[in-house]
């Protein structure tokens, strides 16, 4: 596997993001004024297939880095590759200086999240009707 991070939404990842976001999983507002302000990290098999994607910011609100949009690839599941794009996030954020991570699961996910040291916390809320819950961890 290899990753890129990039500055800007690469077409690779707007497409992930759309197979698995919109077509597979009926969002329908995915892209926001955050991609443009977000680093985009995009992993790529041996051969150059384009496989998953998240995207990384800081947010003063939460004064947090957050992670987002983490999206892989169907046909690619089940192979570790959201566990590496979550790690390359994590060496991404203290290469930058921060000290957590957070994000927004989706709560048929976190346990994945939690396998990697991410702790929820607050309430559930609703996003375009799907449950999700925050979740962090410290950047080491």
């Amino acid at each position: 596997m290899k990753t890129e991070i990039q500055k800007f939404l690469p077409e690779e990842a707007h497409n992930i993001r759309i197979k698995v976001f919109i077509e597979e999983q009926g969002f329908e507002n995915e892209f926001d004024e955050i991609d443009a302000e977000a680093v985009h990290i995009l992993m790529k098999t041996d051969d150059g297939m384009p496989v998953a994607t998240c995207r990384v910011f800081w947010s003063e609100e939460m004064n947090s880095y957050v992670l987002g949009r983490l999206a892989v690839l169907k046909e690619y599941r089940g192979r570790g590759m959201g566990s590496e794009i979550v790690r390359e996030a994590l060496d991404y954020v203290k290469s930058a200086g921060g000290k957590t991570l957070m994000l927004h699961s989706q709560c048929r996910a976190k346990s994945f999240y939690e396998n990697l040291g991410f702790t929820a916390f607050g309430e559930v809320e609703l996003d375009e009707g799907c449950p999700h819950i925050w979740m962090k961890k410290g950047v080491v």
